[in-house]
């Protein structure tokens, strides 16, 4: 599990899932701490309308899943109001605006780290803005490649 991740987070998160998943009509979860957070995103995009906790946890912990696989404070990805993370390996920063920044909403991030939309089409119909040298997070997204539920 991501370090990122504290086991207040990892409740929050299993917690929310199950609310999601019993929204859903689905049985409790009862995999491993990173399958809950992969299961969490997909449940949510499931979902017709998701549970707010649910979001926010599937969010916020699949950022921290980025941000575990990608260490590094060269560009920092927004997805407001949930979160942020800085990630990739390069140039930092310690006050102001990062020299790279990555904005969406959180169901276009959610579908990006779910493999539920690609990178090029997101960037090209301006669902997610990015700026600077390292914001092309094609290479690290999907989150789960080859995993597609719901």
């Amino acid at each position: 599990m991501p370090s990122a991740l504290t086991p207040s987070a990892v409740r929050r998160l299993r917690t929310a899932l199950d609310e999601q998943l019993s929204a859903l009509g689905e049985p409790a979860f009862t995999g491993t701490d990173e399958e809950a957070v992969a299961a969490s995103v997909h449940a949510v995009l499931r979902a017709d309308e998701p549970l707010r906790p649910a979001l926010k946890a599937a969010v916020r912990c699949s950022l921290a899943v980025l941000a575990a696989r990608a260490p590094g404070r060269s560009l920092e990805v927004r997805v407001p109001p949930y979160g942020a993370v800085q990630v990739i390996e390069g140039t930092t920063h310690t006050r102001g605006t990062p020299p790279g920044v990555v904005e969406t909403d959180p169901l276009t991030w959610l579908r990006l780290a779910a493999g539920q939309r690609d990178w090029e089409g997101a960037v090209g119909e301006h669902s997610v803005r990015a700026s600077g040298v390292r914001s092309d997070l094609s290479g690290h997204l999907p989150l789960w490649p080859g995993v597609e539920r719901g």
